[in-house]
């Protein structure tokens, strides 16, 4: 027996046409750098983005599923082209600006992207890459920037963004497409081997639209206006762009404008309610506000993800008014995977922050289980800890292998019954909340004990001196491996390493066979494309002999 419901396919098309109507007086507020920042309607959008898609079609020839590239900040501009592109059929290829060059060639290339839409300001980054780019036959340029770079670069065409754009209809009829059908793709930041192509369709971006809008998400409504840090190129800026255009949620853009003042400065002035980026934005941040004191009473909530929140942040963010929540996600999984709202029979009780020091609960849509090292499924106890492998509608299955080639599934990536291994190590409660101990290439394994590098840096990072942490496994003869810490000290620190490792084991609570004994001061840690502590390179440098550490072996118990 079947359903007698409509079959109406859930396209970005409609999250369009419904943000640009009913929520049409919302607006997209970029930063400009000086004086008022630039504001758009939600309608504008709409109109522009329109226009953009007749652009693209008429005069760039954009067909079918072309690949169309953003080399782009966050922006009004590029709110714009998201909508634009999978609106009309094409596809959506966000560029990470942060990569180095040689891999953003290879993902451009591996993409056979047609087109790419830039900012200005970034020009110095593509105009040596055009060269390498095989399959790129147009760029579109928005905003300042010297044009001149792009001067003699083959048989690249350079179109101005508002020139293009400027005279074209502001309606455009959307074609019914397949829901399955491709609508974007992100690349993953390739630590290992070359980058991956995921692709999501229409279908998952607007299910995980709705589901970013759950109350028990992030629940915003168009009361809300949203500072928008995380960028548009790190799995669509946590799909902040489909989910506020449901809901009418106004968004504040920062574009290039990404230093703690600035973004002290516009919470100030703008008054957002919410913001989102990951741990190391918001440390600067509050280094900036400790510095310079500033009316943010407005920012309420505050979503993070990308890596662990160290619980001293956490509880920094709650005297200033404003209340951190956990979310754990990746590139694959589009990238909502956990939120940590404490249930309610906890709230008010000294049990709530532990609940949000979690990675959060599962939602219905995201079916998840632990595996252990020999393959067996874990309880869902708290303490047995193994691999977090996770499957749902918008979770991928596989990974773009190119042009008219298979899927790629990975054994590594994906099991035998198709559910996604995400390389992440931790336990789930019985009530489905997740806390992660560590990536499982970076847990340290120590005399045949797992030690979770997490942990120990989240506990050094509440130390008053510590403005940052990073702990890394290293080969030692005796354990096998063993914890290196790498520290950055605030200005005028006077902590010297006996006393952090004191420090970790009475305030801390760190068992003494857990505590480091080799040590080491850094200028500041690595950090990869999106702002995660790069450990590899701490890894490699210690290899090398390139860090100066120092080893209180002599205490190790």
């Amino acid at each position: 027996m079947l359903s007698t419901m409509q079959d109406v396919p859930l396209l970005i098309s409609r999250i369009l046409t419904h943000g640009s109507t009913i929520h049409g007086t919302s607006q997209v507020i970029t930063w400009t750098g000086e004086g008022e920042p630039h504001r758009r309607s939600f309608t504008e959008i709409g109109d522009r983005a329109a226009q953009l898609a007749h652009a693209l079609r008429e005069d760039l020839a954009v067909a079918g599923d072309d690949r169309v590239a953003t080399l782009a900040w966050n922006n009004a501009e590029h709110v714009e082209a998201y909508f634009a592109i999978p609106s009309m059929g094409a596809v959506l290829h966000t560029l990470n600006l942060r990569l180095p060059p040689e891999q953003l060639a290879w993902i451009v290339n591996h993409a056979a992207d047609r087109v790419v839409i830039a900012n200005g300001s970034l020009l110095p980054l593509l105009a040596p890459l055009l060269p390498h780019l095989k399959t790129v036959e147009h760029v579109v340029v928005s905003g300042p920037g010297d044009r001149s770079l792009l001067a003699g670069v083959g048989t690249v065409q350079v179109h101005e963004y508002e020139e293009l754009i400027a005279g074209k209809p502001t309606t455009y009829d959307w074609p019914e497409l397949d829901e399955r059908q491709a609508a974007a793709m992100c690349y993953t930041s390739g630590t290992t081997g070359d980058p991956k192509g995921v692709v999501y369709s229409h279908r998952s971006i607007y299910l995980h639209s709705m589901q970013v809008n759950m109350a028990q998400s992030m629940g915003l409504t168009d009361e809300d206006t949203s500072l928008v840090v995380v960028p548009q190129f790190h799995v669509n800026a946590w799909g902040l762009p489909h989910a506020t255009f449901m809901t009418g949620v106004n968004m504040l853009m920062p574009d290039r404008f990404l230093q703690p003042a600035p973004l002290a400065e516009m919470i100030e002035t703008q008054k957002p309610t919410h913001a989102a980026a990951v741990p190391t934005i918001w440390q600067g941040l509050l280094a900036e506000l400790t510095a310079k004191p500033r009316d943010v009473s407005s920012l309420t909530q505050v979503t993070i993800g990308g890596s662990a929140c160290p619980p001293s942040l956490m509880e920094a963010f709650d005297k200033l008014g404003m209340r951190v929540c956990h979310a754990w996600g990746m590139t694959e999984t589009s990238p909502l995977g956990t939120v940590a709202r404490p249930p309610a029979n906890v709230v008010g009780t000294d049990a709530e922050f532990a609940y949000r020091l979690t990675q959060g609960r599962f939602p219905t849509s995201v079916a998840a289980r632990l595996t252990g090292p020999g393959g067996e499924r874990l309880a869902w106890d708290g303490e047995s800890a193994g691999e977090l492998e996770v499957r749902g509608p918008w979770i991928a299955g596989a990974y773009y292998n190119g042009v008219g080639a298979e899927p790629l599934r990975p054994a590594d990536k994906f099991s035998e019954d198709g559910w996604l291994k995400t390389g992440d190590v931790g336990t789930i409660s019985a009530d489905g909340f997740l806390t992660l101990t560590d990536r499982a290439k970076d847990v340290i394994k120590s005399g045949g004990e797992w030690i979770s590098s997490v942990e120990l840096e989240n506990a050094l990072m509440s130390h008053p001196d510590v403005a940052e942490a990073a702990v890394v496994a290293v080969p030692d003869d005796k354990w096998g491996e063993r914890p290196l810490a790498t520290v950055v000290l605030k200005e005028g620190s006077t902590a010297d390493f006996e006393t952090l490792r004191a420090f970790l084991a009475d305030e801390g609570h760190i068992a003494k066979w857990q505590l480091p004994e080799r040590w080491s001061i850094v200028e500041t840690v690595p950090k990869t494309s999106v702002g995660k502590f790069d450990k590899k390179v701490l890894r490699r440098r210690y290899a090398e002999g390139e860090l100066d550490v120092t080893n209180l072996s002599g205490q190790h118990i």
